[in-house]
């Protein structure tokens, strides 16, 4: 079983597998709402298009794993994106691989400790959602539709993550 580093999640080292979904300076915002309200706009390319598909808007609400956390698998789905936005500031952990054959080499974890969010482009490979320290609730776009939108591969080897590799 081989360890897999944890990265901090920024949007550059994650725009390979989507955009990282977060309220600061980097975003197009401007004031609606008489100027009471900042709006933070576009801020991930939602992808649910493909065939009769619809854009679903649900909540994932997961319970908190604990160190070291093993993976045996990852997901993907090609018909359309998926966003996590966290409903809360607990940290969570985002592990990824580029869309195509998956290449385990390539497989990436990202801690996410600042309320941030990510989207996963259509086809990124995924691990299912891995709430920290508390349970956790995200809100979750994705698409609705006909056509299998959902692959799970087996690793050929388990990961593992340990927050010592920070």
């Amino acid at each position: 079983m081989r360890q897999l580093p944890l990265e901090i999640l920024t949007a550059e080292s994650f725009a390979a597998f989507g955009q990282v979904i977060r309220a600061d300076e980097h975003a197009q915002r401007y004031l609606i709402n008489q100027g009471s309200t900042e709006r933070f706009h576009d801020l991930a390319d939602i992808d649910t298009a493909t065939g009769d598909g619809r854009t679903l808007l649900s909540i994932f609400r997961g319970q908190p794993r604990m160190w070291p956390i093993q993976l045996d698998m990852l997901e993907c789905h090609p018909l359309g994106s998926q966003a996590f936005m966290p409903l809360n500031r607990h940290p969570y952990v985002v592990v990824v691989a580029p869309a195509g054959p998956l290449d385990e080499t390539r497989i990436r974890a990202f801690l996410v400790t600042d309320g941030s969010g990510v989207n996963y482009t259509r086809g990124c490979w995924h691990h299912p959602l891995l709430a920290l320290e508390a349970t956790s609730d995200f809100l979750v776009i994705d698409r609705g539709g006909t056509g299998m939108n959902l692959q799970e591969q087996t690793l050929d080897s388990p990961l593992y993550l340990d927050p010592a590799s920070l």
